[in-house]
């Protein structure tokens, strides 16, 4: 973000959230900041924005966010805020669901530079990795010597284990490996009086030398012995003895028995006593041959009662989720494909084996189904193949989805989403909470870690009166209670932060929590590091305050252009869609985020734009509404690819926001030239159809070229591509109809049409050689793609009315529309009915909209292509394609050719119509090219054959390497 003066910063809280001290020293801070650090300084209010939330339900906006570069950057940081007595907060990757990563603090955000493996030791099985790395990194890296860091929680793809430390993370396979606390060798810590040390295990001989040594590292060691000394007795006889205990701190690990692990008693610590800059990490096996057998029981409490037993067995993962979470999915389509491979039932338990050889595992996976029948009542069990085991395991990683914006449902929360039991107690408790769900009218689907006696939930309070927010905190206190009545614990995996600081008395006892403040005050006398989070010497924050919404929040009313009907018709509805959980942030795989994938920013994230947009809408922060420049800059680097619409737990659809925003922010501000260029490229190539090769002397001339690329901001390095000596439908007898068969539509989409009309001819002969009376339009239509990405939303709309009018006789007959340009198509799946929700026509051209592929394999099952045997196919999905509207049927298609089709997860190309043309958006652009698309491509041999249907993927391609890619119509042919 670009930085303002911090002199706007109205002054904010110090030290504690009930002191009425103030700290207004805000441009001493960021001066001091500016001038000791190498890394990046931002007290920009879009930052702040950007910062102030996680994924739970709480909302503080902090003073700045610093992203240090080392631990230098660290260590100095922390020296300017200690200059003038800044509370700190350090954030992995922001996925948090109690609100331990949100406060009125300087936040340290390490997942940008401090990312690195530093070292790997395989035989030693350790790592050693600084505080910002992704999970999936460090797994990646391990699982190349068969070794794994063991929690996996289900946000692996974007958190950091530094997070994940500072959390005490499980996951799936914590029931092979244990929590983060059983996986922590040492730890390199900064203090927030500057002190940097190594923590780990202490022998008794060492911690007697470190007490002598004296110093700061001294008086810790003897304070940390104090403690444990005074407290040993209560800490084996209170804390409970089960998988899960998160809560609190692990005051257990100083224990003789645990061998003085001051690194582990500071995991689970949550910000509020050091800051980590480096971690060594313990690996453990990975058992590559996993088998995965799904039990279904009438309910989840049955399911829950036979945990005991399934443990027995020795699984390496065991969850389980119950029948609402399912009927959820189906209802917002979610793995619709996948939940039929469940096995009958109301509650399920899925159950992984892990073994060294594929007979171990097989064996494993067959004498626990085996025995599983001899239960009463006897469950449905079913043994997958690999790939299907995938297909199931997604059913369970879409969990969270599942719970959120749920049509006909209230909007679910957390708040009593990870309380943990004795796994043989699991049943029983659910009952319980479940009992005590009705009589406060809640319900939430139910699933998680069963085999740790660990259930997560999403449940429906009312956070938005003062009535619903007094019920939520009634509810919660009862619902400890029965947690502690089970001997549990009130955080088995998100951390107490302040969800459930509050009720750590409860838990633990008052002489306990005075342990825990004595710890605290160890690391942090002055009370700098996340005050009011987790543990405080004075009070921590309750439940109830800092709620994100609160009592009397409603969703602003704003006019807009689309109706937003899956939202209630409201923007501020829809932007309140994103929970936080940050899927958006991954970088290994899929599409969503390109923009976050190439820079690596927050502000570029799909989870970083939602909730800036949110913050325009409140105006507590961001005060310029749809012109602020925060949110606009944000928005810039979006390529709407709408891949979070379909990647996103929750369906957030950036691109739809971005021209909402566009369309507001352009009543003000002008459009440029190059946007009516870019955004009315339809007419622009209509004209030019009439004279080509004058329309391409310009781009043909390199003087006249420079001008051009000059004044409309096209990078230099990009060719505009040249528009063809004949127009497809200049190239037929104008709505002639061909062949015999049933009538369709041919689509003559700008880009084939204008540019590269023989894939256009190409689909022409494909669906004539099917058996299809082929019709193309007489007129020259579109679709307004272009228009979308610019903000030209009004004239977007009549685009979409002129096509009704102009096709109403084909539409109302209910004629195939068929589409070679995904993006096209996805206007009138999309942004039509966005635009005409209720509107009859509308309804029936979206139904009627059709790739080629996917209307061969459903109206011509009897069509085969014509046979490429011994071909090698490279094919790269455009966005839209994967997004919207899958792939499924062009890659069956490309298959029975009898080609060996591989399919790149090459997320988005980078060039996205416009995006990739525009000088100040080409590194972006290249880097997104680079990532996985163009090494495939210079890589592959000469014979193979490039396929996408995007145009602008061809362009990609084209202009940066020497191959060309064709359209998958000019695959399947007729030759």
């Amino acid at each position: 973000m670009t930085a303002v003066g911090a002199s706007s910063l109205l002054p904010v809280l110090n030290n504690h959230p009930h002191s009425h001290e103030r700290f207004g020293a805000v441009e001493e801070l960021e001066r001091v900041l500016r001038a000791e650090m190498r890394g990046e300084v931002r007290f920009d209010a879009g930052s702040r924005a950007l910062y102030s939330t996680d994924a739970s339900n709480y909302r503080q906006v902090p003073i700045a966010v610093v992203v240090p570069r080392d631990a230098a950057d660290v260590e100095a940081a922390l020296r300017a805020c200690r200059s003038v007595g800044a509370p700190v907060l350090a954030r992995g990757g922001g996925t948090s669901l109690a609100g331990q990563c949100c406060n009125v603090a300087v936040v340290l955000d390490f997942s940008k530079y401090m990312r690195s493996i530093q070292s790997l030791d395989p035989d030693a099985r350790v790592a050693q990795v600084e505080p910002g790395i992704v999970l999936d990194r460090v797994r990646e890296a391990a699982e190349l010597h068969r070794l794994t860091f063991a929690p996996d929680p289900a946000t692996h793809s974007r958190c950091t284990i530094g997070g994940m430390i500072g959390n005490n993370s499980c996951g799936v396979h914590a029931l092979m490996g244990g929590k983060t606390v059983s996986n922590i060798r040492a730890l390199d810590v900064v203090l927030y009086d500057g002190t940097r040390m190594t923590v780990g295990a202490t022998s008794d001989e060492e911690l007697r030398a470190i007490v002598a040594s004296g110093g700061r590292r001294g008086q810790i060691y003897q304070s940390l012995l104090n403690i444990r000394d005074r407290y040993a007795d209560l800490v084996r006889q209170r804390f409970p003895r089960i998988p899960r205990r998160v809560s609190g701190y692990n005051l257990d690990e100083l224990l003789p028995e645990h061998g003085f692990h001051v690194a582990r008693s500071l995991v689970g610590s949550e910000g509020t006593c050091v800051t980590i800059v480096g971690a060594q990490l313990d690996l453990k096996p990975s058992p590559p041959y996993r088998r995965l057998v799904a039990l279904g029981f009438a309910d989840p409490f049955l399911a829950a009662d036979h945990v005991p037993f399934v443990l027995e067995y020795k699984p390496i993962g065991l969850e389980g989720f119950d029948g609402m979470l399912v009927d959820f999915m189906l209802r917002k389509q979610l793995a619709v494909e996948d939940v039929k491979l469940l096995p009958e039932g109301r509650g399920h338990l899925l159950v992984e084996f892990g073994a060294w050889s594929a007979e171990e595992a097989d064996l494993q996976a067959a004498e626990f189904v085996l025995a599983s029948q001899s239960l009463a009542p006897q469950p449905h069990a079913q043994l997958y193949s690999p790939a299907d085991a995938a297909r199931v395991w997604k059913v369970r990683e879409s969990a969270l989805g599942a719970t959120v914006f749920v049509p006909g449902e209230p909007h679910g929360w957390e708040g009593w989403e990870d309380a943990a039991v004795p796994p043989a107690r699991l049943g029983s408790y659910l009952r319980d909470l479940a009992e005590l769900m009705r009589d406060y009218n809640y319900r939430s689907p139910m699933y998680g870690h069963f085999g740790q006696g660990c259930v997560h939930m999403r449940i429906n309070f009312d956070l938005e009166s003062e009535e619903g927010i007094r019920k939520y905190r009634d509810f919660i206190d009862h619902a400890a209670d029965i947690v502690l009545a089970y001997g549990g614990s009130l955080s088995g995996e998100h951390g107490d932060g302040q969800a459930r600081a509050a009720l750590l008395p409860k838990m633990f006892g008052s002489e306990l929590m005075q342990a825990f403040r004595e710890f605290k005050a160890v690391w942090d006398p002055l009370n700098r590091m996340n005050p009011g989070k987790l543990i405080d010497p004075i009070e921590v924050y309750q439940p109830e305050e800092n709620l994100r919404l609160g009592a009397g929040y409603h969703a602003r009313k704003t006019d807009t252009y689309f109706s937003f009907s899956g939202d209630h018709g409201s923007f501020a509805e829809a932007t309140l869609r994103c929970v936080g959980v940050g899927a958006c942030r991954k970088a290994g795989s899929g599409t969503m985020c390109p923009s976050y994938m190439a820079t690596q920013e927050e502000q570029h994230s799909t989870r970083g734009r939602a909730h800036l947009l949110w913050e325009m809408l409140e105006g507590g922060v961001l005060k310029d509404e749809w012109q602020d420049e925060h949110v606009h800059e944000a928005l810039d680097l979006c390529l709407s690819c709408k891949a979070c619409k379909s990647e996103c737990p929750v369906n957030v659809d950036m691109a739809t926001y971005k021209a909402e925003f566009l369309a507001h922010y352009h009543e003000r501000h002008g459009h440029r030239l190059r946007d009516y260029a870019f955004g009315f490229m339809d007419r622009w190539a209509h004209a030019a159809s009439y004279a080509p090769a004058l329309a391409n002397l310009p781009m043909r001339l390199p003087p006249a070229a420079s001008l051009v690329k000059a004044t409309l901001g096209i990078a230099p390095a990009r060719t505009l591509p040249r528009f063809a000596s004949k127009s497809y439908q200049k190239g037929i007898a104008r709505s002639r109809t061909t062949g015999a068969g049933e009538r369709v539509l041919l689509w003559p989409d700008t880009w084939n049409n204008y540019f590269h009309p023989p894939a256009l001819s190409a689909a022409h002969s494909v669906l004539a050689s099917a058996g299809f009376s082929v019709e193309t339009p007489r007129q020259h239509l579109c679709c307004g793609r272009p228009l979308y990405d610019f903000g030209f939303l009004k004239q977007a709309r009549s685009y979409l009315e002129r096509v009704m009018r102009t096709l109403a006789p084909q539409i109302d007959s209910g004629m195939p529309i068929i589409f070679l340009e995904p993006s096209c198509a996805s206007v009138f799946r999309d942004e039509l009915l966005n635009f005409f929700p209720a509107d009859e026509r509308a309804q029936r051209l979206s139904r009627s909209t059709r790739l080629l592929s996917d209307f061969l394999v459903e109206r011509a099952p009897h069509y085969r292509p014509p046979q490429r045997e011994g071909a090698r196919i490279l094919l790269h999905g455009h966005c839209h394609h994967k997004s919207v509207l899958k792939m499924n049927a062009e890659v069956d298609l490309l298959r029975a050719t009898g080609a060996e089709v591989e399919v790149l997860d090459s997320g988005c190309c980078g060039m996205a119509g416009p995006f990739g043309f525009e000088k100040e958006k080409f590194a972006v652009s290249q880097t997104l090219a680079e990532r996985v698309l163009l090494p495939a491509v210079r890589s592959a041999s000469a014979e193979t054959l490039i396929v996408t249907d995007g145009f602008s993927c061809r362009e990609q391609i084209a202009q940066n390497s020497s191959r060309r890619a064709v359209h998958f119509a000019e695959i399947i042919a007729p030759r």
